[in-house]
Protein backbone atom coordinates (compact mmCIF):
# COMPACT_ATOMS: atom_id res chain seq x y z
CA UNK A 1 0.00 0.00 0.00
CA UNK A 2 1.55 3.47 -1.07
CA UNK A 3 0.57 6.62 0.74
CA UNK A 4 1.03 10.15 0.20
CA UNK A 5 1.09 12.47 3.49
CA UNK A 6 -0.03 15.82 3.21
CA UNK A 7 1.32 18.66 5.49
CA UNK A 8 0.27 21.85 6.56
CA UNK A 9 1.92 24.26 4.35
CA UNK A 10 4.04 27.37 6.13
CA UNK A 11 2.19 31.11 5.33
CA UNK A 12 5.45 32.56 6.91
CA UNK A 13 8.44 32.75 8.53
CA UNK A 14 6.16 34.16 12.16
CA UNK A 15 3.48 31.57 12.15
CA UNK A 16 3.96 28.17 14.03
CA UNK A 17 0.13 27.33 14.17
CA UNK A 18 -2.72 27.56 11.85
CA UNK A 19 -6.61 26.75 12.08
CA UNK A 20 -7.67 23.94 9.69
CA UNK A 21 -10.47 26.11 8.64
CA UNK A 22 -13.11 23.84 6.23
CA UNK A 23 -12.62 20.38 4.78
CA UNK A 24 -13.94 20.29 0.99
CA UNK A 25 -14.14 16.46 1.09
CA UNK A 26 -15.33 13.73 3.35
CA UNK A 27 -13.36 10.88 5.02
CA UNK A 28 -12.71 8.55 2.17
CA UNK A 29 -13.67 10.63 -1.09
CA UNK A 30 -11.73 10.09 -3.74
CA UNK A 31 -9.23 13.06 -4.80
CA UNK A 32 -7.44 13.56 -8.34
CA UNK A 33 -3.52 15.27 -7.91
CA UNK A 34 -3.88 19.13 -7.36
CA UNK A 35 -7.43 19.15 -6.07
CA UNK A 36 -8.06 21.55 -3.37
CA UNK A 37 -9.36 19.35 -0.10
CA UNK A 38 -9.10 21.84 2.95
CA UNK A 39 -8.67 25.87 3.60
CA UNK A 40 -6.59 26.54 5.99
CA UNK A 41 -6.41 29.94 8.05
CA UNK A 42 -3.74 31.84 9.68
CA UNK A 43 -3.36 35.11 11.43
CA UNK A 44 -2.04 36.61 8.18
CA UNK A 45 -4.16 34.96 5.22
CA UNK A 46 -6.36 31.21 4.42
CA UNK A 47 -4.06 29.03 1.89
CA UNK A 48 -5.30 26.22 0.22
CA UNK A 49 -4.40 22.36 1.04
CA UNK A 50 -3.98 21.10 -2.38
CA UNK A 51 -3.63 16.99 -3.01
CA UNK A 52 -0.39 15.70 -4.36
CA UNK A 53 -1.39 12.88 -5.68
CA UNK A 54 -4.41 11.16 -6.83
CA UNK A 55 -5.87 8.44 -4.32
CA UNK A 56 -8.30 8.25 -1.06
CA UNK A 57 -8.02 10.41 1.53
CA UNK A 58 -8.05 9.56 4.70
CA UNK A 59 -8.18 13.00 7.04
CA UNK A 60 -6.06 13.29 10.29
CA UNK A 61 -7.33 16.72 11.39
CA UNK A 62 -10.75 17.85 12.25
CA UNK A 63 -12.47 21.16 10.85
CA UNK A 64 -11.29 23.81 13.82
CA UNK A 65 -8.44 21.72 14.65
CA UNK A 66 -5.62 24.29 15.60
CA UNK A 67 -2.62 22.22 14.26
CA UNK A 68 1.31 23.10 14.00
CA UNK A 69 2.63 24.15 10.36
CA UNK A 70 4.48 20.83 8.94
CA UNK A 71 2.11 18.19 10.88
CA UNK A 72 -0.23 16.09 9.02
CA UNK A 73 -3.26 16.78 7.92
CA UNK A 74 -4.23 13.88 5.80
CA UNK A 75 -2.86 10.91 3.87
CA UNK A 76 -3.92 9.68 0.82
CA UNK A 77 -3.87 6.55 -0.56
CA UNK A 78 -2.30 5.67 -3.61
CA UNK A 79 -3.03 2.31 -4.18
CA UNK A 80 -6.85 2.71 -3.74
CA UNK A 81 -9.13 2.24 -6.81
CA UNK A 82 -11.02 5.31 -8.73
CA UNK A 83 -14.49 4.29 -8.09
CA UNK A 84 -16.64 3.97 -11.21
CA UNK A 85 -18.45 6.96 -11.98
CA UNK A 86 -16.71 9.00 -9.75
CA UNK A 87 -17.50 12.90 -9.75
CA UNK A 88 -15.43 15.68 -11.40
CA UNK A 89 -12.91 17.76 -8.90
CA UNK A 90 -15.20 20.35 -8.44
CA UNK A 91 -18.48 18.49 -8.25
CA UNK A 92 -17.31 16.44 -5.35
CA UNK A 93 -16.09 19.29 -3.36
CA UNK A 94 -19.38 20.85 -3.67
CA UNK A 95 -21.06 17.62 -2.40
CA UNK A 96 -18.76 17.16 0.23
CA UNK A 97 -19.18 20.86 1.20
CA UNK A 98 -22.90 20.26 1.42
CA UNK A 99 -23.04 17.38 2.84
CA UNK A 100 -20.80 18.82 6.45
CA UNK A 101 -23.35 22.01 5.70
CA UNK A 102 -25.36 22.26 9.25
CA UNK A 103 -28.84 20.94 9.00
CA UNK A 104 -29.93 24.83 9.87
CA UNK A 105 -28.76 25.47 6.47
CA UNK A 106 -30.48 23.28 3.95
CA UNK A 107 -30.08 26.29 1.33
CA UNK A 108 -25.93 25.93 1.61
CA UNK A 109 -27.17 22.21 0.41
CA UNK A 110 -29.02 22.99 -2.45
CA UNK A 111 -27.27 25.82 -3.87
CA UNK A 112 -23.76 23.17 -3.35
CA UNK A 113 -25.46 20.31 -5.19
CA UNK A 114 -27.75 22.04 -7.80
CA UNK A 115 -25.12 24.73 -8.68
CA UNK A 116 -21.76 25.38 -9.96
CA UNK A 117 -20.75 27.55 -6.54
CA UNK A 118 -17.67 27.56 -4.37
CA UNK A 119 -17.95 26.41 -0.93
CA UNK A 120 -17.49 29.78 0.70
CA UNK A 121 -19.98 31.11 -1.57
CA UNK A 122 -22.33 28.95 -0.83
CA UNK A 123 -21.98 29.10 2.55
CA UNK A 124 -22.48 32.81 2.20
CA UNK A 125 -25.68 33.02 0.70
CA UNK A 126 -27.00 30.66 2.66
CA UNK A 127 -26.23 32.84 5.67
CA UNK A 128 -27.81 35.77 3.91
CA UNK A 129 -31.11 33.86 2.08
CA UNK A 130 -29.56 34.09 -0.98
CA UNK A 131 -30.71 32.38 -4.02
CA UNK A 132 -28.51 31.01 -7.21
CA UNK A 133 -30.82 33.41 -9.21
CA UNK A 134 -29.73 36.20 -7.56
CA UNK A 135 -26.58 35.60 -8.41
CA UNK A 136 -24.67 36.29 -11.64
CA UNK A 137 -21.01 33.93 -11.60
CA UNK A 138 -18.11 35.36 -13.11
CA UNK A 139 -15.96 32.29 -12.44
CA UNK A 140 -15.22 29.73 -15.05
CA UNK A 141 -18.07 28.44 -16.85
CA UNK A 142 -20.67 30.51 -14.85
CA UNK A 143 -19.19 29.47 -11.30
CA UNK A 144 -20.27 31.71 -8.33
CA UNK A 145 -17.18 33.06 -6.43
CA UNK A 146 -17.31 35.14 -2.76
CA UNK A 147 -16.70 37.81 -5.06
CA UNK A 148 -19.92 37.77 -7.11
CA UNK A 149 -21.69 36.80 -3.71
CA UNK A 150 -20.44 39.89 -2.12
CA UNK A 151 -21.16 42.10 -5.33
CA UNK A 152 -25.03 41.14 -4.31
CA UNK A 153 -25.00 41.90 -0.82
CA UNK A 154 -23.05 45.40 -1.43
CA UNK A 155 -26.39 46.16 -3.87
CA UNK A 156 -29.04 45.30 -0.89
CA UNK A 157 -32.00 43.45 -1.29
CA UNK A 158 -35.59 44.34 -1.91
CA UNK A 159 -37.79 43.95 1.36
CA UNK A 160 -39.67 41.00 -0.29
CA UNK A 161 -36.35 38.65 -0.06
CA UNK A 162 -35.26 39.47 3.14
CA UNK A 163 -35.85 36.86 6.10
CA UNK A 164 -37.69 38.09 9.22
CA UNK A 165 -36.90 37.35 12.63
CA UNK A 166 -38.26 34.22 14.28
CA UNK A 167 -38.62 35.20 17.97
CA UNK A 168 -36.69 32.52 19.13
CA UNK A 169 -33.95 33.50 22.18
CA UNK A 170 -31.72 30.89 20.54
CA UNK A 171 -27.71 32.40 20.77
CA UNK A 172 -24.77 30.76 18.84
CA UNK A 173 -20.83 30.68 19.39
CA UNK A 174 -18.24 30.43 16.79
CA UNK A 175 -14.86 30.16 17.68
CA UNK A 176 -12.52 33.09 16.05
CA UNK A 177 -10.37 32.75 13.45
CA UNK A 178 -6.77 33.84 13.60
CA UNK A 179 -7.29 36.15 11.00
CA UNK A 180 -9.80 37.96 12.93
CA UNK A 181 -7.93 37.63 16.53
CA UNK A 182 -4.87 39.03 14.82
CA UNK A 183 -6.82 41.79 12.75
CA UNK A 184 -8.30 42.65 16.93
CA UNK A 185 -5.26 42.74 18.11
CA UNK A 186 -3.62 45.06 15.60
CA UNK A 187 -6.68 47.83 15.62
CA UNK A 188 -6.61 47.85 20.16
CA UNK A 189 -2.70 48.47 19.10
CA UNK A 190 -3.22 51.13 17.00
CA UNK A 191 -5.69 52.67 19.04
CA UNK A 192 -3.11 52.69 22.07
CA UNK A 193 0.16 53.54 20.81
CA UNK A 194 -0.96 56.32 18.06
CA UNK A 195 -1.94 59.83 18.45
CA UNK A 196 -4.81 59.18 15.86
CA UNK A 197 -7.06 62.49 14.78
CA UNK A 198 -8.89 62.14 11.43
CA UNK A 199 -9.55 65.55 9.60
CA UNK A 200 -12.57 65.74 6.60
CA UNK A 201 -12.55 67.13 3.33
CA UNK A 202 -15.26 66.64 0.17
CA UNK A 203 -14.71 66.20 -3.53
CA UNK A 204 -16.78 67.37 -6.37
CA UNK A 205 -16.92 64.17 -8.48
CA UNK A 206 -18.19 65.90 -11.78
CA UNK A 207 -15.05 66.21 -13.65
CA UNK A 208 -13.89 62.75 -12.52
CA UNK A 209 -17.22 61.27 -13.74
CA UNK A 210 -17.29 63.05 -17.02
CA UNK A 211 -13.60 61.91 -18.12
CA UNK A 212 -15.14 58.38 -17.32
CA UNK A 213 -18.21 58.80 -19.20
CA UNK A 214 -16.49 60.34 -22.14
CA UNK A 215 -13.57 57.54 -22.70
CA UNK A 216 -14.40 54.57 -20.11
CA UNK A 217 -15.57 52.57 -23.93
CA UNK A 218 -12.37 53.46 -25.58
CA UNK A 219 -10.40 52.92 -22.44
CA UNK A 220 -11.74 49.41 -22.24
CA UNK A 221 -11.10 48.74 -25.69
CA UNK A 222 -7.52 49.91 -25.40
CA UNK A 223 -6.60 48.39 -22.05
CA UNK A 224 -8.92 44.96 -21.81
CA UNK A 225 -9.91 46.87 -18.43
CA UNK A 226 -12.55 49.29 -16.89
CA UNK A 227 -11.32 52.86 -15.66
CA UNK A 228 -12.91 53.58 -12.16
CA UNK A 229 -12.41 55.97 -9.30
CA UNK A 230 -10.06 53.81 -7.65
CA UNK A 231 -7.66 54.25 -9.95
CA UNK A 232 -7.57 58.25 -9.51
CA UNK A 233 -7.87 58.08 -6.18
CA UNK A 234 -4.23 56.08 -6.23
CA UNK A 235 -3.15 58.62 -8.45
CA UNK A 236 -3.99 61.53 -6.26
CA UNK A 237 -3.08 59.98 -3.54
CA UNK A 238 0.68 59.25 -4.99
CA UNK A 239 0.86 62.83 -6.22
CA UNK A 240 -0.39 64.29 -2.61
CA UNK A 241 2.54 61.85 -0.98
CA UNK A 242 5.12 63.60 -2.65
CA UNK A 243 3.89 66.99 -2.06
CA UNK A 244 3.59 65.81 1.98
CA UNK A 245 5.84 63.36 2.57
CA UNK A 246 5.33 62.76 5.90
CA UNK A 247 1.89 61.39 5.35
CA UNK A 248 4.32 58.86 3.83
CA UNK A 249 6.30 57.90 6.83
CA UNK A 250 7.05 55.38 9.19
CA UNK A 251 8.03 55.89 13.05
CA UNK A 252 10.35 53.41 13.50
CA UNK A 253 11.77 53.46 16.98
CA UNK A 254 13.33 56.97 17.47
CA UNK A 255 13.62 57.48 13.87
CA UNK A 256 11.52 59.05 10.87
CA UNK A 257 11.69 56.47 7.82
CA UNK A 258 10.70 58.45 4.88
CA UNK A 259 10.03 56.61 1.53
CA UNK A 260 10.70 57.80 -2.01
CA UNK A 261 8.19 55.77 -3.48
CA UNK A 262 4.84 54.89 -2.66
CA UNK A 263 3.34 51.38 -2.04
CA UNK A 264 -0.30 51.81 -1.98
CA UNK A 265 -2.38 49.49 0.49
CA UNK A 266 -6.27 49.11 -1.01
CA UNK A 267 -8.59 47.60 1.76
CA UNK A 268 -10.36 44.63 0.33
CA UNK A 269 -13.55 43.47 2.55
CA UNK A 270 -13.64 39.19 2.52
CA UNK A 271 -15.77 36.87 4.39
CA UNK A 272 -12.31 36.16 6.36
CA UNK A 273 -12.28 39.84 6.90
CA UNK A 274 -10.15 43.35 6.14
CA UNK A 275 -7.18 42.23 3.89
CA UNK A 276 -4.83 44.89 2.14
CA UNK A 277 -2.92 43.74 -0.50
CA UNK A 278 -0.64 46.15 -1.72
CA UNK A 279 0.09 48.09 -5.34
CA UNK A 280 4.12 48.62 -5.58
CA UNK A 281 5.62 51.59 -6.95
CA UNK A 282 2.32 52.64 -7.66
CA UNK A 283 3.73 56.50 -8.16
CA UNK A 284 5.29 55.39 -11.60
CA UNK A 285 1.92 53.64 -13.01
CA UNK A 286 -0.53 54.59 -15.11
CA UNK A 287 -4.08 54.52 -14.74
CA UNK A 288 -4.67 51.53 -16.85
CA UNK A 289 -2.11 49.88 -14.97
CA UNK A 290 -3.30 50.52 -11.48
CA UNK A 291 -6.56 49.20 -12.33
CA UNK A 292 -4.88 46.04 -13.42
CA UNK A 293 -3.28 45.15 -10.42
CA UNK A 294 -6.23 46.82 -7.98
CA UNK A 295 -8.53 43.98 -10.04
CA UNK A 296 -5.93 41.20 -9.59
CA UNK A 297 -5.30 41.44 -6.07
CA UNK A 298 -8.81 42.05 -5.10
CA UNK A 299 -9.86 38.58 -6.71
CA UNK A 300 -6.89 37.18 -5.06
CA UNK A 301 -7.85 38.29 -1.72
CA UNK A 302 -11.74 37.82 -2.04
CA UNK A 303 -10.89 33.92 -3.38
CA UNK A 304 -8.58 33.11 -0.32
CA UNK A 305 -5.68 33.24 -2.58
CA UNK A 306 -3.97 36.36 -1.23
CA UNK A 307 -0.57 35.06 -0.29
CA UNK A 308 1.82 36.99 2.75
CA UNK A 309 3.84 38.84 0.70
CA UNK A 310 1.03 40.55 -1.26
CA UNK A 311 -0.18 42.20 2.17
CA UNK A 312 3.46 43.36 3.29
CA UNK A 313 4.96 46.17 3.33
CA UNK A 314 2.93 49.22 2.12
CA UNK A 315 3.33 53.03 2.61
CA UNK A 316 -0.26 54.54 2.71
CA UNK A 317 -3.61 52.34 2.55
CA UNK A 318 -6.88 53.33 0.44
CA UNK A 319 -10.23 52.10 2.02
CA UNK A 320 -13.80 52.43 0.09
CA UNK A 321 -16.53 52.34 2.61
CA UNK A 322 -18.49 53.87 -0.54
CA UNK A 323 -19.19 50.75 -2.00
CA UNK A 324 -21.05 49.37 1.34
CA UNK A 325 -23.15 53.03 1.47
CA UNK A 326 -21.25 54.76 3.65
CA UNK A 327 -21.13 58.82 4.07
CA UNK A 328 -18.65 59.34 6.58
CA UNK A 329 -16.29 57.30 8.54
CA UNK A 330 -13.15 57.52 10.90
CA UNK A 331 -10.53 54.90 9.19
CA UNK A 332 -8.06 52.86 11.56
CA UNK A 333 -4.57 53.35 10.37
CA UNK A 334 -3.11 50.41 8.83
CA UNK A 335 0.31 50.11 11.32
CA UNK A 336 3.17 50.40 10.79
CA UNK A 337 2.15 53.29 8.10
CA UNK A 338 0.92 57.24 9.78
CA UNK A 339 -2.08 57.60 7.98
CA UNK A 340 -5.01 55.98 5.80
CA UNK A 341 -7.42 57.86 3.31
CA UNK A 342 -11.00 56.88 3.23
CA UNK A 343 -13.29 57.56 0.28
CA UNK A 344 -17.04 57.49 0.80
CA UNK A 345 -20.17 57.23 -1.14
CA UNK A 346 -21.29 59.91 -3.63
CA UNK A 347 -24.20 61.77 -3.69
CA UNK A 348 -25.78 64.69 -5.39
CA UNK A 349 -25.85 67.48 -3.03
CA UNK A 350 -26.18 71.33 -3.34
CA UNK A 351 -23.27 73.37 -3.50
CA UNK A 352 -22.52 77.19 -3.76
CA UNK A 353 -20.25 77.72 -7.19
CA UNK A 354 -20.10 81.23 -8.26
CA UNK A 355 -22.73 82.45 -6.26
CA UNK A 356 -25.45 79.89 -7.62
CA UNK A 357 -26.88 77.04 -6.02
CA UNK A 358 -25.91 74.07 -8.02
CA UNK A 359 -26.12 70.17 -7.67
CA UNK A 360 -23.17 68.35 -7.79
CA UNK A 361 -22.32 64.28 -7.39
CA UNK A 362 -20.03 65.03 -3.55
CA UNK A 363 -18.15 62.53 -2.25
CA UNK A 364 -16.92 62.94 1.46
CA UNK A 365 -12.89 61.97 2.32
CA UNK A 366 -11.51 61.46 5.32
CA UNK A 367 -7.58 61.06 6.25
CA UNK A 368 -7.06 59.66 9.70
CA UNK A 369 -3.17 60.00 10.71
CA UNK A 370 -0.83 59.27 13.60
CA UNK A 371 -0.32 63.14 15.12
CA UNK A 372 3.11 62.39 16.55
CA UNK A 373 4.46 62.61 13.34
CA UNK A 374 1.71 64.11 11.02
CA UNK A 375 0.76 67.49 11.70
CA UNK A 376 -2.55 68.91 11.63
CA UNK A 377 -1.18 71.38 8.89
CA UNK A 378 0.31 68.34 6.82
CA UNK A 379 -2.67 66.54 6.91
CA UNK A 380 -4.87 69.36 5.75
CA UNK A 381 -2.58 70.01 3.09
CA UNK A 382 -2.18 66.63 2.45
CA UNK A 383 -6.12 66.66 1.70
CA UNK A 384 -6.75 69.99 0.06
CA UNK A 385 -3.61 68.39 -2.75
CA UNK A 386 -6.21 65.36 -3.28
CA UNK A 387 -9.21 67.36 -3.65
CA UNK A 388 -7.64 69.81 -6.10
CA UNK A 389 -6.44 66.69 -8.37
CA UNK A 390 -9.51 64.89 -8.54
CA UNK A 391 -11.62 68.11 -9.15
CA UNK A 392 -8.91 69.25 -12.03
CA UNK A 393 -7.74 65.22 -13.13
CA UNK A 394 -6.32 66.75 -16.26
CA UNK A 395 -3.40 68.36 -13.87
CA UNK A 396 -2.76 65.12 -12.59
CA UNK A 397 -2.91 62.92 -15.23
CA UNK A 398 -2.32 64.69 -18.35
CA UNK A 399 1.01 66.37 -18.16
CA UNK A 400 0.22 68.55 -20.90
CA UNK A 401 -0.79 65.57 -22.75
CA UNK A 402 -4.63 65.61 -24.41
CA UNK A 403 -7.17 63.26 -22.76
CA UNK A 404 -6.91 60.85 -25.62
CA UNK A 405 -3.30 60.77 -25.31
CA UNK A 406 -2.81 59.58 -21.59
CA UNK A 407 -6.03 57.24 -20.94
CA UNK A 408 -5.91 56.15 -24.75
CA UNK A 409 -1.86 55.71 -24.84
CA UNK A 410 -2.06 57.57 -27.96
Amino acid sequence: MSKIEIKVPSPGESISEVIIANWLVNEGDWVEKDAVVAEIDSDKATLELTAEAAGSISIKAKAGDTVAVGSVACVIDTSAKKPAGAAKVEVVKEQAKAASAPASTPVASKVAATTHVSPVAAKMMAENGISANQVNGSGPQGKITKGDVLAVLSKGFDASSISTWGGSRNERREKMSNLRKKIAERLVSVKNTTAMLTTFNEVNMKPIMDLRAKYKDSFKEKHGVGVGFMSFFTKAVTEALNHVPAVNARIEGNELVYHDYADIGIAVSTPKGLMVPIIRNAEVMSLAEIERAIAALAVKAREGKISVDDMQGGTFTITNGGVFGSMLSTPIINPPQSAILGMHNIVERPVAENGQVVIRPVMYVALSYDHRIIDGKESVGFLVKVKEMLEHPERMIFGGKTAEQVLLGL
